[in-house]
């Protein structure tokens, strides 16, 4: 008997409505039942997958990290496993799971691949897959338009980057973990329970989406120009080796401000500070290549 699947298409993400069609055709090549669903506003997703979670036996859900971000509650509340058709501009859940960019292959992992349950990272009551940060990428992810990012792609964002490091200003935190406090100013706080993040930077060296642990660093520069030498290695976690880098590794922590900071979660602005975070292990369950490692 054939796998019965709700397929989420996310139109308005980089390739979603130009590529509803071919997935379609390869999914259903590959003798999975469908049941497609019009997406046309991410917010609508957790809705529509609690109403189909009787009638399906998982879910597929086509766009970028953002449009992943805004069905994993549901997808935690009714434990449905996920299929990931990366047609975002960033994928950086698939990325850090393995799964490629070309859409056949993407296809095949979701009808022959392998569960694998991974953790989730939570703040203030909203869970999320890659990373939770503040400061720099919240600026970056105000200015960063759909139209924008839809032309340029991965362009847009290091462009955008670039115009907002130079706008950098560095505001007052206290972190506290492990029953310690410690107080700083920095520009970026990134939680990370994934390995990759902003378009294929890496939240440190060894981290991966099952280890059970969250990984923080803050960016503790005074100029702009001081972040030129750690850009090279973002792409590998190396810049938490930095000494203008706070680096911590824990299952909570909480991140307080003097006034309310936004929060974004896989690029999509969802909380403010005071903020607690922590880790949930082997939270929701996720079709990758078979024994894939992150």
């Amino acid at each position: 008997m054939c796998a019965r699947a709700l397929l989420l298409i996310n139109r308005h993400a980089r390739q979603g409505q130009k590529r509803l069609l071919e997935a379609m055709h390869y999914l259903e090549k590959l003798d999975l039942d469908l049941i497609e669903e019009s997406v046309n506003n991410p917010d609508h997703l957790a809705e529509t997958i609690l109403n189909y979670q009787h009638q399906v036996d998982l879910v597929i859900i086509g766009g970028g990290d953002g449009t992943l971000n805004a069905a994993v509650d549901a997808l935690v509340d009714t434990q449905l496993p996920l299929g990931i058709l990366p047609l975002g501009t960033a994928n950086d859940l698939a990325r850090t799971l393995g799964i490629p960019n070309s859409l056949p292959e993407a296809c095949k992992i979701i009808a022959q691949g392998e569960q694998r349950r991974i953790d989730l990272g939570w703040v203030n009551g909203k869970h999320f897959f890659n990373v939770a940060s503040m400061g720099l990428s919240v600026k970056i992810t105000q200015r960063l338009t759909k139209e924008v990012k839809r032309r340029w792609g991965i362009f847009a964002y290091i462009a955008t980057a670039l115009q907002v490091i130079l706008e950098a200003r560095p505001f007052g935190v206290e972190i506290r973990f492990n029953g310690e406090s410690v107080r700083a100013h920095t520009v970026q706080i990134a939680v990370g329970n994934g390995r990759y993040y902003g378009g294929g930077m890496a939240v440190a060296p060894d981290a991966t989406i099952d280890d059970q642990r969250l990984d923080l660093y803050s960016l503790e520069i005074e100029h702009w120009w001081q972040i030129i030498p750690l850009l090279p290695g973002m792409q590998h976690g190396r810049h938490i080796h930095s000494q203008r880098v706070r680096n911590l590794h824990g299952k909570e922590f909480e991140v307080y401000t003097r006034k309310p900071r936004p929060i974004n979660t896989d690029g999509e602005i969802t909380t403010y500070t005071p903020a607690k975070f922590r880790v949930v292990p082997k939270a929701v369950a996720v079709l990758v290549p078979p024994s894939a490692n992150s």
